[in-house]
């Protein structure tokens, strides 16, 4: 029983190792892991705002829930298309296919973005958070921000286009919690002066939404070239 045991920990050990260096190597396995996480917690959002939207009737829970839902079935289609492709015999076509088709669905993605955008700007978003864990809150889409940007710029290097496009999500995802982010701390912190933010969130919205939609259009565009 002993020996036994101690020939499973070693079994165990093994595994943990190879996966912790398949982790640091394999840049396109950790991309898939990462997204399939990211899937999960968005899933969970996109359940908890349906609810919240439905239970209180409320537009900005039920149109940010549809954004949720569209990002995770744009994960859920590239994670899955990737398992299957090993089937395919044209490999190399079949997967630059469906980085197209992916890639049309973000455009999806920013017309599920244009209510949210409007009731951040207009302020009309409920927000029931405190200023230690706006803070809090702060500091995590600081970390989420800055990591997603340097695997967009890391992206190029890889040869697989599913695993160039996910990235580009995951920095699309990124600037979103951005914006939701600005808009908490304004309402946390605005008092009688959020009126006055107005420009500001206007401005800062309108960037946003118009740099995820050149990322859009230029993974599209990236997408065909690749097919042709």
């Amino acid at each position: 029983m002993t020996d036994r045991k101690k020939t499973g920990k070693r079994r165990t050990r093994n595994k943990t190792e190879q996966f912790i260096n398949r982790w640091k190597t394999d840049y396109e396995s950790k991309t898939f892991v990462t997204a399939a996480l990211s899937l999960t917690v968005t899933a969970v959002f996109a359940i908890y705002n349906g609810f919240l939207g439905i239970r209180h009737a409320s537009l900005w829970h039920g149109t940010i829930c549809v954004y949720y839902i569209v990002l995770t079935l744009l994960r859920g289609l590239i994670i899955i298309a990737a398992k299957r492709l090993s089937r395919r015999e044209r490999k190399e076509e079949a997967r630059n296919r469906i980085c197209l088709a992916a890639s049309c669905l973000l455009l999806l993605l920013n017309a599920c973005l244009v209510v949210p955008l409007y009731l951040m700007v207009r302020q009309k978003t409920p927000v029931s958070l405190t200023l230690i864990p706006a803070i809090a809150m702060a500091a995590y889409t600081t970390f989420r921000i800055v990591m997603t940007s340097m695997h967009l710029k890391r992206r190029k290097a890889s040869q697989d286009c599913l695993v160039r496009l996910l990235r580009t999500i995951n920095f699309i995802d990124a600037l979103v919690a951005v914006l939701t982010l600005q808009n908490t701390l304004i309402m946390v912190n605005g008092g009688d002066g959020i009126q006055k933010m107005l420009p500001l969130t206007a401005a800062t919205s309108g960037a946003v939404w118009l740099a995820i939609l050149i990322l859009s259009v230029s993974a599209i565009v990236n997408g065909i070239r690749q097919l042709n």
